[in-house]
């Protein structure tokens, strides 16, 4: 059988991390088998071994991407300086749409309880923590308070907001209690950002 171009190798690899961060995401790090991912591409198990050293370096590859496409989306909902920034980010992560799409939807949430659950050398880790503190990082760009100590306890608390009530959220779903619990958490972020001294400012 001939091999694969390199052309080709470079698209299975490319198949392989978009379909591996999808289902990661909606079946968890332990939840999807290699054979599975392969299967899902259409490639056989023996061909993983040829783009990926391990299953634990695809986990960290398709954790960086599926946090690269979550940053993507949030830069352009909250591009323009006079947006409502924090509402924009709030409508979007605590909606019943994001909530019932656990596969396209935020890797910081929905590999929370995986993450916890790896060791420490494990390299999907490290990315994930990257990717908790660009999200903070941007949580503290919407605010003007000159206070960064302030500011930094003020992006904590609306991170832990966010991931926890929509964590609840999909624990919850089908139940009335899912849909308050996004209501309830938009409606305190809300209700935080009118204080005074709390206005978004723009990041290039």
């Amino acid at each position: 059988m001939a091999r694969a171009s390199k052309q080709q190798m470079a698209l299975n690899r490319h198949a392989i991390v978009a379909t591996s961060s999808r289902l990661f995401r909606a079946q968890g790090l332990n939840g999807v088998s290699v054979n599975d991912l392969m299967a899902a591409v259409g490639l056989t198990h023996g061909g993983f071994y040829g783009h990926f050293a391990s299953k634990d370096q695809l986990a960290a590859i398709a954790c960086r991407q599926a946090l690269d496409d979550s940053r993507a989306r949030w830069q352009s909902a909250c591009r323009q300086p006079d947006q409502d920034n924090l509402g924009n980010l709030a409508a979007f992560y605590l909606s019943a749409a994001h909530r019932d799409n656990i596969d396209d939807g935020c890797a910081i949430t929905a590999l929370a309880s995986d993450v916890a659950r790896e060791s420490e050398d494990k390299p999907v880790r490290a990315v994930y923590i990257d990717g908790v503190k660009s999200m903070l990082a941007r949580l503290e760009s919407f605010s003007n308070n000159d206070n960064q100590p302030e500011e930094r306890q003020q992006a904590l608390a609306r991170l832990a907001l966010l991931v926890g009530s929509l964590t609840l959220a999909r624990a919850t779903a089908g139940d009335p209690l899912s849909d308050a619990f996004l209501a309830a958490a938009r409606q305190s972020l809300l209700k935080e950002q009118a204080k005074p001294g709390d206005t978004p400012r723009h990041q290039e």
